[in-house]
């Protein structure tokens, strides 16, 4: 019996929205820590928002390749794979990094410098680095490609736009002594 493209697809998107629960179960847990240490919270508003474009690049992606039947393009789909497990590696550096400071929340500790270490060396915001690959490259895995318009649109108009600005107020509003 052969597996189709469209069904391992399907579950590397199974695989991912498995990843997010867990994202979500560390970023719960991270933020006990958080407020039990004096944790601030920013940006409540955009959250939900953020929840729901999320979940729906998930559902995007399986909803096109079943309903517009898009194929699989080897040269294509598995440079996008290569991209979308390489965000996935980058969003947990990133989560190892920052240890119980990660969140999906903006969640800020009043006096903890800035962390300076792992992709926080080279990049201010390597997470949105992650998503923004993410949201590209796993649509593509299956030639989603309106999805990987929509959701880059939609993403950099309605989150990170004010997503990274509130990160920012809320780091420099807490930030300890050894700040950059």
């Amino acid at each position: 019996m052969t597996v189709s493209s469209v069904t391992l697809f399907d579950l590397l998107i199974a695989a991912v929205a498995a990843e997010r629960l867990a994202e979500l179960v560390v970023a719960r847990r991270n933020a006990r820590w958080a407020f039990a240490h004096g944790g601030i919270e920013s940006g409540r508003s955009h959250y939900p928002p953020m929840v729901a474009l999320h979940a729906g690049l998930l559902a995007a992606c399986v909803l096109e390749v079943h309903a517009a039947g898009r194929p699989f393009l080897p040269a294509l789909g598995w440079a996008a794979l290569v991209a979308a497990l390489a965000s996935q590696g980058l969003r947990w550096w990133c989560i190892a990094t920052l240890g119980p400071r990660w969140n999906t929340r903006v969640i800020v500790v009043p006096g903890l410098a800035l962390v300076d270490r792992g992709p926080y060396r080279w990049l201010r915001h390597p997470n949105y680095v992650a998503v923004v690959v993410e949201g590209i490259a796993l649509p593509l895995v299956h030639t989603a490609w309106v999805t990987a318009l929509a959701f880059t649109a939609l993403n950099a108009v309605l989150l990170l736009r004010y997503r990274i600005p509130a990160e920012e107020r809320a780091l420099a509003g807490a930030a300890g002594p050894d700040s950059r």
